[in-house]
């Protein structure tokens, strides 16, 4: 299997069955075509779990907007985050001096009460992920890692096996996208930010457990050599 995007600059002319067929042809006869290894049946599982949560994710992001949309028409400002949402909208619907009409209010409340359904949803996907956790010994060993939790660690097993195809930690991470885009010639080697290829999903939660760690060791005690102990704010 080869990703599309290393077979598309083989295409000649128009895109057509024959062309395509050509075009896989050729990408295969190359020595250094990058493959693209086939998921086990446990790893797509793990997968569909993590890409149903992470659509009901998208619909409640996309449900708190538009509560928060028709609440600022009315001149009635929220916060962007959902829990802020989850704790502002019941407080609103039950002032009755904000000038809120009643189908105004019937229209926001349905919307917040099929937030409420959603949110029980992602719960359920949360306690089966945590049941594929608990029962793979790759995630739990992955886990021991500081940053990650349940869902990092199902998502990396998901996304990249047993890691045979790797040959070290930096070849996963240029895979995963978590390195510097490069646009270098010669000598001349100019290094810019992370590219938005790779997997997303993955980046995103690797991203999340990397600035949770940091910020746990900002607030953390560090003993000093005296016997006291100063915060990393203060060391650094």
């Amino acid at each position: 299997m080869i990703a599309p995007q290393f077979v598309k600059p083989f295409v000649k002319h128009q895109k057509n069955d024959q062309n395509d067929a050509e075009a896989i042809c050729t990408a295969l006869m190359l020595a250094n075509m990058k493959v693209v290894p086939t998921k086990s049946e446990e790893q797509q599982d793990i997968q569909a779990l993590h890409r149903a949560r992470r659509r009901l994710l998208n619909h409640r992001t996309a449900l708190v907007s538009q509560m928060r949309g028709l609440l600022l028409d009315r001149g009635i400002p929220i916060a962007l985050s959902s829990g802020r949402a989850r704790r502002a909208i019941p407080e609103i619907l039950k002032d009755r001096t904000n000038g809120l009409t009643a189908m105004s209010r019937e229209v926001i409340g349905d919307l917040f009460d099929f937030m409420d359904q959603i949110d029980a949803r992602i719960t359920v996907f949360d306690r089966r992920i945590d049941a594929v956790f608990k029962s793979n010994e790759d995630c739990r060993r992955i886990a021991r890692i500081c940053g990650v939790g349940p869902k990092t660690a199902t998502a990396v097993v998901a996304a990249v096996g047993d890691g045979r195809e790797f040959k070290n930690g930096r070849h996963l991470a240029a895979w995963m996208e978590l390195v510097p885009r490069q646009h270098s010639s010669g000598d001349k080697r100019l290094l810019m930010g992370i590219s938005k290829r790779g997997d997303r999903h993955l980046r995103t939660l690797l991203v999340h457990g990397a600035r949770s760690v940091v910020r746990w060791l900002s607030a953390r005690p560090t003993p000093s050599v005296n016997g006291s102990t100063t915060s990393a704010n203060d060391v650094a």
